[in-house]
């Protein structure tokens, strides 16, 4: 780490943390916390100026080369900087062409291009790729939600990829293997793991202070010419890895193969080459089904039968993450208030981009296809499933 990485680095987890928890504060004594134009003006210039002048010299500097890990942190904290200033609307895509952060554009354009990523902050770099200091993990604020937010995604993303690694292993050894219980097992588990974490998050986690302190952080925003979506919790590859793997989603499918090109760039590199490696597979549906139609295979093979059956009770949880994931934490943290305050075709509501009505039945299709629910316009496995469950003895 260079010292003027450093000196950025301390200046992301000390003094613009307390800027935006002031400004947060500010924001959330007015009548309507969603107003906040006008607000904290020179606390914003702060924000501003003071992260300008510690990148301006990283600019200068230029790739340091020293590795993936360090860029992709460095452009992390850049992307911190210019996700603030789009939340205290410093900067704001609907009435620029251009984003004003002409340095910050410039410096993650050229991270985002040497590292294979998108150039702007990505769920990882508050995840999976948050590294702690003394305990001190990097936050936008130093707010308790946010922090809530943030371990209790970190568990969840840990747990999905837990999940998708048991689910890889038994690629090479086949549905019937007898060790292939083992690893369904284990997969099991994890997602049980991420209901766990999950409904905790959901008990703690206080609605209005998610809403309008830390859900701001992940909108939409521009670098340099080009507006980028926000960062999205699930922009790791292991919950896409078990759906494509459990069979419940396909790679063929349009409407999910265009999931994955969006969130391709937003997902570190290895995350990737994994997802591609991944579209390519039979699923562990496909290979249920091809060995169930060989002659007596059902009755002939206790391994077979044991691992059927655990397979669709992974299946059945998969669904109920996914399930819990939109009846609880969409419904109650993002549905319920923007409707509740008339701000639901407002642009910025979503982190995606479109609106919040538009995105709502997007995500009611993906988890109806996670759960294969029994619809017809939709590429469901509900009737594979049907047949694999008759299958059991």
């Amino acid at each position: 780490m260079t010292e003027n990485t450093r000196n950025f680095d301390q200046w992301i987890r000390g003094e613009f943390v307390s800027l935006n928890t002031a400004l947060e504060n500010l924001y959330f004594e007015q009548e309507n916390p969603d107003n906040i134009d006008g607000i904290g003006d020179e606390l914003k210039q702060t924000l501003l100026n003071n992260g300008r002048e510690l990148i301006v010299p990283l600019l200068k500097e230029g790739n340091t080369d020293e590795g993936f890990e360090a860029g992709f942190d460095l452009l992390g904290n850049v992307g911190l900087y210019m996700a603030a200033c789009r939340r205290h609307l410093i900067t704001e895509p609907s009435r620029e062409t251009r984003s004003p952060l002409v340095e910050a554009s410039a410096l993650a354009m050229q991270l985002g291009a040497s590292v294979g990523v998108i150039p702007r902050f990505a769920s990882a770099h508050l995840e999976t790729h948050n590294r702690a200091i003394n305990g001190a993990y990097k936050t936008f604020t130093s707010l308790p939600d946010e922090a809530l937010f943030i371990e209790y995604n970190t568990r969840a993303a840990l747990a999905y990829i837990r999940a998708s690694e048991a689910l890889l292993r038994i690629l090479p050894l086949g549905v019937s293997h007898p060790v292939s219980a083992d690893l369904l097992i284990a997969a099991d588990a994890a997602l049980h793991d991420v209901l766990k974490s999950n409904a905790e998050l959901f008990e703690k986690l206080n609605v209005r202070r998610f809403f309008y302190s830390v859900r701001t952080y992940y909108k939409p925003h521009r670098v340099g010419l080009h507006e980028y979506r926000g960062a999205n919790a699930g922009d790791f590859a292991g919950i896409n890895v078990i759906d494509l793997l459990l069979g419940l989603c396909r790679a063929d499918d349009a409407y999910y193969s265009q999931l994955l090109v969006d969130k391709f760039l937003f997902m570190v590199p290895q995350d990737q080459l994994l997802l591609r490696d991944c579209m390519r597979r039979q699923s562990l549906m496909d290979s249920f089904l091809a060995e169930l139609s060989q002659p007596n295979t059902a009755s002939d093979s206790p391994h077979l039968q044991r691992n059927l059956g655990l397979f669709l009770q992974v299946c059945d949880t998969h669904g109920q993450t996914a399930l819990q994931h939109h009846e609880q934490l969409v419904k109650k943290f993002i549905e319920d208030p923007a409707f509740d305050n008339e701000l639901e075709n407002q642009s910025g509501v979503t982190a995606s981009g479109p609106p919040l009505p538009v995105l709502l039945r997007s995500l009611r299709k993906l988890c109806d296809m996670r759960c294969a629910i029994d619809r017809d316009d939709i590429p469901s496995r509900y009737h594979d499933m049907q047949q694999l469950r008759a299958a059991l003895g």
